[in-house]
């Protein structure tokens, strides 16, 4: 949720303040690039998963302040209702064993934070939507008690001027309101941050962006919402219809959404930043007393506060971050497609496969966003939100022919996952980590299962045992937990509930 922010109000002259100093931080923004001040590439990946907690029923529990305590690590953090915590996971290089290395510090992270919270009867579920939540559970008093999680709340229910509406139309419907923007901590994520230079952030972001349909595809991981099965990955339509701040006359006047896939390809890093303050007004219009421009004519690196925060508040699913480390400004591509889970070897599956991919795609030399129309590739994400590992997506054919409508599981498969073993040789990955972690997407090809399509069917089993709605996702979510501990791969889980 970004920094945190305290502000007991805004008067009317805020946000005509913000917008100034945002024009100020663009353009400093643009002479920073020209100037190419920016930090040199060192192949910087990082991690961060939102977690959430449950009871030994797995049901959840509002308790991320106790549990928190217990843990007592930098590493782990609040988000935004009591039962989510997040652990974020520190930069590494992409080389070498860095992914079992990554694995093995999310094990040991997760454990420990396991065993903290079992002493206040609290277990970690790492799933993209809790299966046994309610909208009983997701209402503003279970917001963490933290200061910018309330303001946002009242700024975007303020934007807004009434009640928040979910309208979900999946396997099942749901139709739902609410009066905060808790339905939105449902969805946890797993966010994959890589550090590029100006010169690569077009093309690392255009790949980003080609990649998110068969990223979503092979990883669907949240098939459940209010007891409802709906799309295989709810969460990111959840995410936009929680924080959509249009009421319906101005979505009918084509406003764009804070929460947003994007409408074209991009030329440079400067177009999304530029594109933030141009379509999105302030949410939280808190001013820092820092001239950007008299900080750069000085020789320094200015921190373009407003800029940062205003970015923040406008979910891109490949978000543009620009930070100052050490003195030295950068920038990176964040990664906010995925969900969370199932384990540990999964989450590590699905970095291999995106860092592979993006490097592959971003130096091919016929780039796939020449030969794809971006609307092809909204619509890619939306069929495997809906669809999952049973999605079928638009992909450039061979040769120069158009796009062509292919399985998401054999494009993946025969194409994609030579790009990306081809794209972790690029970054000088070990060729065991690349063997193995890849080698699980090849086999949920092969299976044709992923998080999405065993929660259906133990779902679904349970329903056939003859448990009612209610006790067979409750029973699903605890077989899904402990399963979840073994470590094992989800496409190798044993169907159904013991």
């Amino acid at each position: 949720m970004g920094e945190k922010v305290v502000a007991s109000g805004f008067d009317l002259s805020d946000r005509q303040r913000y917008r100034r100093k945002l024009q100020q931080c663009l353009a400093a923004l643009e002479r920073l690039l020209a100037e190419k001040r920016f930090d040199r590439p060192r192949n910087l990946m990082g991690l961060e998963i939102e977690l959430n907690l449950a009871d030994s029923d797995g049901l959840p529990r509002m308790m991320n302040e106790e549990v928190l305590e217990r843990i007592a690590s930098r590493d782990f953090q609040t988000e935004l209702a009591q039962f989510n915590i997040e652990v974020n996971i520190a930069p590494h290089r992409l080389s070498g064993r860095v992914l079992d290395q990554l694995a093995e510090e999310l094990r040991t992270g997760l454990a420990y934070a396991d065993r903290k919270a079992a002493e206040v009867d609290a277990c970690i579920v790492m799933i993209g939507i809790l299966p046994t939540l309610g909208a009983q559970d997701l209402v503003e008093a279970n917001l963490s008690r933290a200061d910018r999680y309330t303001l946002l709340n009242d700024r975007i229910l303020a934007a807004r001027g009434e009640d928040l509406t979910l309208d979900i139309d999946g396997v099942e419907r749901l139709t739902s309101t609410s009066a905060s923007i808790a339905p939105e901590a449902a969805a946890t994520s797993m966010q994959m941050h890589l550090q590029v230079t100006p010169a690569r952030f077009a093309a690392v972001w255009n790949a980003a962006q080609a990649a998110v349909g068969p990223q979503i595809a092979l990883g669907a991981n949240s098939p459940f919402l209010f007891g409802l099965e709906l799309w295989r990955e709810t969460r990111p339509v959840l995410f936009q219809q929680a924080t959509d701040t249009r009421p319906q006359e101005l979505k009918a006047q084509g406003v764009r959404p804070l929460t947003w896939f994007g409408e074209r390809w991009i030329s440079g890093a400067y177009d999304l930043f530029e594109e933030n303050v141009r379509y999105f007004p302030s949410l939280l219009p808190i001013c820092d007393d820092e001239d950007p421009l008299r900080v750069l004519d000085e020789g320094g690196v200015p921190a373009l506060k407003e800029l940062q925060l205003h970015n923040g508040t406008i979910y891109r699913w490949n978000r543009p971050v620009y930070a100052v480390v050490d003195g030295v400004p950068h920038l990176r591509v964040e990664n906010r497609v995925m969900p969370a889970g199932p384990t540990v070897t999964d989450v590590v599956a699905n970095a291999a496969f995106y860092y592979g991919l993006i490097r592959a795609l971003a130096e091919a030399p016929r780039p796939v966003w020449t030969r794809l129309p971006f609307s092809a590739a909204a619509a890619n994400f939306e069929a495997a939100c809906r669809h999952g590992i049973e999605a079928e997506l638009r992909w450039p054919g061979p040769g120069r022919g158009g796009p062509v409508t292919v399985p998401a599981v054999r494009l993946v498969r025969d194409e994609l996952l030579p790009l990306a073993a081809s794209g972790l040789d690029a970054w000088g990955v070990a060729p065991s980590d690349r063997d193995r972690y890849l080698g699980v997407i090849e086999e949920r090809c092969r299976r044709r299962v992923n998080g999405a399509s065993w929660q259906v069917d133990a779902y679904h089993r349970g329903l056939d045992r003859g448990l009612d709605r209610g006790k067979a996702l409750a029973a699903m979510t605890k077989r899904y937990s402990e399963l979840m501990r073994s470590g094992e791969p989800v496409h190798s889980w044993p169907a159904g509930l013991p």
